[in-house]
């Protein structure tokens, strides 16, 4: 390696990525590093924590704010009704947006190495790597390469008076973005434990009170709340604080991880349950029989290459095609109450309903197409006659 190559490193100012930069230097060989910190809607502290870490030292840095291009993304998945094993999708989107901004700044920094903090066991590797394996540049992952554990990374900051307090970042795994926020770790890692109420921050424990929000969409994006137009950031925000404050958005799962371990994982996601049960309600008002059920395959393949941090695959254009095209009809508005930790769909409204009252009522007898209850009877008839016949074929059998 030549002197003064540069290596990116996706810095947060925490144990991780502190014992990274000297690590580089010393085990790599890179001459200079320079940490990249992305916004994607991370608490104000968590940047003042890696503007200081990075100060103390010497570490040239650099912040991008990245909370628009990853509201759009959190919206598209919105359209495809995206989840994974029963919760919205939330660090495993923001990882492509991560990886894309410190990539850019890499190549006009003129570096010619990328590297993360992450650890050999988890998903965001494969997410990271996944966007900067498509450059020309190298690519280290110190705490996987050199199967760092925590117990090392914190004596090896003690000895060089790295600026951490002994690598003691607090009691749980948190990770913060504008979409979610996933607790991990300690007690936690028990799958018979039950986690105290403390973890949680986004959101309060339910209470018998209720209120309702009226979400507006055109062509299956979120757009309104209660009438009043807002951007994909600020609705966010805004739905997060609101359903929170009535217990809306908490998982507790049994997670399957990309490498095949079963980790057990806790979630915080106001704004995006409601925004996905509002566009699932939408989608069920406007959509026929046959393009809801077909949708629902494409939904879940869509989700699995978002969590795993895949979605510039091809495949994920060509869904989006199918979605593109259903979503020209997912307009209107939809009613959600908010109530014991529930966010419920409770009315729907849209120009484009498959739906007719005076069809499906039991009240009115001439409907669309001159249609008339007793025309149903010939098709009673023929309904479940294979069956039927199958039946005593069956039946006879058993006779003999």
């Amino acid at each position: 390696m030549s002197d003064n190559e540069r290596v990116a490193l996706a810095f947060s100012g925490g144990l991780d990525t502190t014992v990274c930069v000297p690590l580089l230097k010393e085990e790599y060989g890179y001459d200079e590093v320079i940490g990249v910190t992305v916004d994607v809607g991370q608490p104000e502290a968590e940047f003042a924590e890696a503007e200081e870490t990075a100060e103390a030292l010497n570490l040239e840095h650099y912040v991008v704010d990245a909370k628009d291009e990853f509201a759009d993304l959190c919206f598209d998945a919105v359209r495809a009704n995206a989840s994974y094993q029963g919760y919205p999708l939330g660090t495993a989107l923001a990882r492509p947006v991560i990886a894309t901004a410190i990539l850019e700044v890499a190549e006009e920094q003129g570096c010619t190495g990328l590297a993360h903090g992450c650890t050999g066991k988890g998903n965001d590797q494969l997410r990271f790597e996944a966007v900067w394996r498509d450059s020309d540049m190298e690519v280290i992952a110190p705490v996987r390469e050199l199967g760092l554990t925590r117990e090392f990374e914190q004596e090896y900051a003690a000895e060089r008076d790295l600026p951490v307090e002994g690598g003691d970042e607090g009691k749980y795994s948190i990770d913060t973005n504008l979409w979610s926020r996933s607790i991990e770790g300690s007690e936690l890692e028990e799958p018979s434990y039950v986690p105290p109420e403390d973890i949680y921050e986004w959101t309060t424990a339910p209470t018998g009170e209720t209120r309702e929000l009226e979400i507006g969409f055109e062509n299956g994006y979120p757009v309104s709340l209660d009438g009043e137009a807002m951007e994909p950031v600020e609705l966010t925000q805004t739905l997060n604080d609101l359903a929170g404050d009535y217990g809306v958005g908490r998982s507790d799962i049994m997670e399957d991880r990309m490498l095949g371990l079963k980790v057990r994982e806790n979630y915080e996601h106001p704004a995006a349950t409601v925004l996905l049960n509002a566009h699932q309600a939408l989608e069920d008002l406007v959509l026929t029989k046959e393009e809801r059920s077909f949708k629902k395959q494409i939904d879940h393949e869509w989700s699995e290459k978002g969590y795993q941090g895949l979605v510039n695959a091809p495949l994920v254009g060509a869904l989006e095609g199918f979605i593109e095209e259903t979503q020209t009809r997912v307009t209107g508005s939809v009613t959600i109450r908010l109530e014991g930790g529930q966010a419920r769909p409770v009315g729907r409204s849209s120009q484009f309903a498959v739906y007719s009252a005076e069809a499906a009522s039991f009240n009115t007898e001439d409907v669309i197409g001159g249609i008339e209850q007793d025309d149903a009877t010939g098709v009673a008839k023929y309904h479940g006659f294979q069956e039927r016949l199958a039946n005593r074929v069956i039946d006879s059998q058993k006779e003999e």
